[in-house]
């Protein structure tokens, strides 16, 4: 046999040897009235482990491009040179080959666990179901009684809600902006594909924080910019460090999630904020702000995000209701400069013609409505006595092995374990005792950090989720 597998290609070897075969197999290299070569011989031919073989095997007859006979050998399917000249596409390579990436293994799994087991979830970023305004919600949708038009709506998102959303922000959050500034998303992933997709280029440099929740993310690799760390400390990130970062990479732009920051709970102070602005405003590099947290805040202050403190509209601002309202309705939005805006709905029209009418309205009813205000005021009061026990565990369960900082809003608290260990390993023993929690990795930091969110279980599961975490910590 004169091929031989490529030992130094990114492609495993098994998938290298399926090609061959495949091409063999079209070219008549392998013709269809012979066995073709047995798992043993072609492991002793190039020198490489049998379940190799076998796995190449698998993947040409998941694709109907083989058959294995018992006692027989492996023969080529007849459906490929028979009457019907049928033939499966191969999938895999289709799968492989696409440019928007997959998720990362760790948050494939992740995801994955929570769906099939029943497990005391630290780990997805979601309000529990019972802190969701179930009633409220349905209250409001059984005495709707004017339903608009059910057809394509404004590329932009339903006008009314537009200016709904317009005095929301501007009483809540202090941001002034017009209807003609908004654009309503599904959520604020969709805010920030939108972003990366249209308004930057395969090259370009970015600043993103360090860790954040953005290097779980692949739409940056997807569109092939280049991404920059911004360390984080407890008062968020230093903007000397985006100075820095400008003169040597002239970033295009900075990505921030300033108010208790996900996943370090941290809140960016007020003069690095201020600091931050006259940055973007010397250089002209503009910052993207998602704000998902700033109404949790656990003292009852009112924190100015960026945007409020944004006069030249350097800002493009991003939020949503599915941290604080309820993650289903998929209602986010951007704020920014008319023509941007304009650029982004054009692409979002692409993608999905609109924004489903439905959530639209019940999401404008809800913010309008009296309830509203009742609802965050609950909210906070529920979330800061999670995070109240999920330290209190931290504290009695970790002790002197866990370092955190304790955050005044939002729903994550960062933890750096002194101890050293194997992430996965960890993560397995974890999910065997029946927690789940996210590893720092998928967040870009450095070794020995986890990320637990507080605002999926009660008090009495965050306990007993702690418990076994450490227990599973001590134990490996």
């Amino acid at each position: 046999m004169d091929w031989k597998p490529d030992r130094k290609a990114k492609k495993a070897i098994y998938k290298q040897l399926a090609e061959y075969i495949e091409n063999g197999i079209a070219d008549g290299t392998f013709p269809p009235d012979k066995p073709l070569p047995s798992e043993r011989f072609l492991a002793k031919e190039l020198n490489i482990n049998r379940s190799t073989v076998v796995a190449a095997y698998d993947e040409l007859e998941s694709n109907g491009l083989i058959k294995r006979n018992r006692g027989s050998g492996t023969t080529i399917s007849q459906d490929i040179w028979g009457i019907t000249k049928k033939r499966i596409p191969s999938w895999n390579r289709y799968v492989e080959a696409g440019s928007f990436l997959p998720n990362l293994p760790v948050t494939q799994k992740i995801r994955k666990e929570t769906e099939e087991h029943n497990l005391i979830n630290l780990a997805s970023g979601e309000l529990s179901e019972n802190l969701f305004p179930i009633e409220v919600l349905r209250n409001l949708t059984s005495t709707r009684s004017y339903i608009g038009s059910i057809g394509y709506d404004h590329p932009q998102g339903n006008k009314i809600l537009r200016e709904t959303i317009s005095k929301h922000v501007r009483d809540s959050r202090s941001i002034e902006s017009s209807p003609s500034s908004i654009l309503i998303t599904s959520g604020a992933q969709q805010a920030l594909h939108l972003v990366v997709q249209c308004l930057l280029k395969p090259g370009d440099a970015i600043a993103i924080e360090e860790p954040s929740y953005h290097y779980s993310l692949p739409i940056f690799k997807s569109a092939g910019v280049r991404t920059y760390s911004l360390p984080v400390d407890n008062e968020g990130i230093n903007p000397e460090d985006l100075v820095s970062l400008y003169k040597k990479h002239r970033i295009r732009m900075i990505f921030l999630n300033p108010i208790f920051q996900n996943p370090t709970g941290t809140l960016l102070n007020e003069h690095r904020r201020k600091r931050i602005l006259e940055i973007s405003s010397e250089h002209g590099i503009p910052v993207v702000e998602d704000d998902p947290y700033s109404l949790s805040s656990f003292t009852g202050e009112q924190i100015s995000s960026l945007k409020s403190m944004d006069v030249n509209g350097n800002v493009l601002y991003i939020s949503s209701l599915s941290k604080i309202v309820a993650s289903g309705l998929r209602i986010g939005w951007i704020i920014g400069p008319k023509p941007v805006i304009e650029r982004l709905s054009d692409a979002k029209q692409q993608i999905d013609f609109g924004h489903a009418s439905f959530t639209q309205w019940i999401a404008n009813d809800f913010l309008e409505s009296d309830e509203f205000d009742s609802h965050i005021k609950n909210l906070v009061v529920q979330l800061k006595s999670r995070r109240n026990q999920i330290v209190s565990s931290l504290s009695e369960y970790l002790g002197d092995q866990v370092d955190y900082y304790t955050p005044k809003g939002g729903i994550h608290i960062w933890c750096k374990i002194k101890k050293d260990f194997n992430e996965i390993q960890l993560l397995e023993e974890s999910i065997k005792r029946g927690v789940i929690y996210v590893p720092g990795s998928t967040m870009g930091s450095n070794k020995n950090c986890v990320r637990f969110t507080f605002a999926r279980e009660n008090e009495k599961n965050i306990n007993e989720g702690i418990r076994r975490f450490a227990s599973a910590l001590n134990d490996i």
